[in-house]
């Protein structure tokens, strides 16, 4: 019993001798944090209580002093007309939203589908909440029922029934 007691002894009297690790400690200055996070999450835009939008966002990042929401690890956007039905589907990488004008800025890999098929592809998109519009600088290509239209710079209405192509690039019509 007492051998045991002295390599108990013995044990306790080691671990205490030896050298403790502490982990590095990195300042981080507090307004480059988010006020908000939240991981698969779901937001309506509302006004006079009739959905504008609802968003569904994997990772969003609310930054309340500058006034913006960062989205990640996918976005996906339903649009509402008037009427309240759903008139396009965005989907998105990432994104980041204007929280005093609610409008939407959608980058890497976006698609836009309306509820006829037509179908929008960009690498960034933005949305602005007021007018209901979309609109980007960047290469775009629409496949519709009709056609297929590839250029620079597009506006549109949400539902891509009214869109223009500032630079057509490539044009074909599909087949009857």
């Amino acid at each position: 019993m007492t051998r045991v007691m002295v390599l108990a002894c013995c044990i306790v009297w080691l671990a205490g001798c030896e050298e403790r690790v502490r982990p590095s400690v990195v300042p981080l200055a507090t307004d480059s944090l988010p006020s908000q996070e939240s991981w698969r999450s779901t937001v309506r835009l509302t006004d006079s209580a009739r959905v504008r939008a609802v968003l569904w966002a994997g990772h969003i990042a609310s930054y309340g002093a500058e006034q913006y929401t960062l989205l990640g690890d996918s976005i996906h956007v339903t649009f509402f007309d008037e009427m309240g039905k759903p008139s396009s589907t965005l989907t998105a990488r990432r994104g980041r939203v204007d929280d005093r004008t609610r409008d939407l800025e959608a980058y890497e890999s976006v698609v836009v589908t309306s509820q006829d098929s037509t179908v929008l592809r960009t690498d960034r998109l933005f949305w602005t909440d007021a007018t209901r519009l979309i609109h980007t600088d960047a290469y775009v290509e629409i496949t519709s029922p009709r056609e297929v239209i590839r250029g620079e710079g597009l506006e549109s209405n949400q539902s891509l029934t009214n869109y223009r192509i500032f630079r057509v690039t490539g044009r074909s019509m599909a087949n009857d």
